[in-house]
């Protein structure tokens, strides 16, 4: 069975690379900023995979949910009108997501 990506889009919640690949909570905080904004660039976005904590936490945080409703854990899941979450992904299901500020 052949499987096809489409409309798909890669980004990173951390964009630099610091010692050890393990960034400060302020390198996180920074950046979540471009997350945010890349965020909002997807008009008719569907669904959004984190892989990993901090990728869950700041995607999280970027749509402005709290973390303890869609906490990260394995095998965890959330499910509402805005978000639904499956081991370490979390998917979004907005057609118009919120701005950044």
């Amino acid at each position: 069975m052949d499987l096809t990506l489409v409309d798909a889009r890669i980004t990173n919640a951390v964009r630099c690379v610091p010692p050890e690949n393990k960034p400060t909570t302020a390198e996180i905080k920074t950046c979540r900023t471009f997350l945010e904004a890349t965020i909002a660039e997807m008009r008719n976005l569907r669904a959004i995979v984190t892989l990993g904590r901090i990728s869950h936490e700041s995607t999280v945080a970027a749509l402005n949910h709290r973390r303890a409703a869609a906490p990260f854990g394995h095998g965890a899941s959330h499910d509402d009108r805005k978000a639904a979450r499956s081991s370490s992904a979390i998917t979004a299901r907005a057609t118009t997501p919120t701005p950044a500020c």
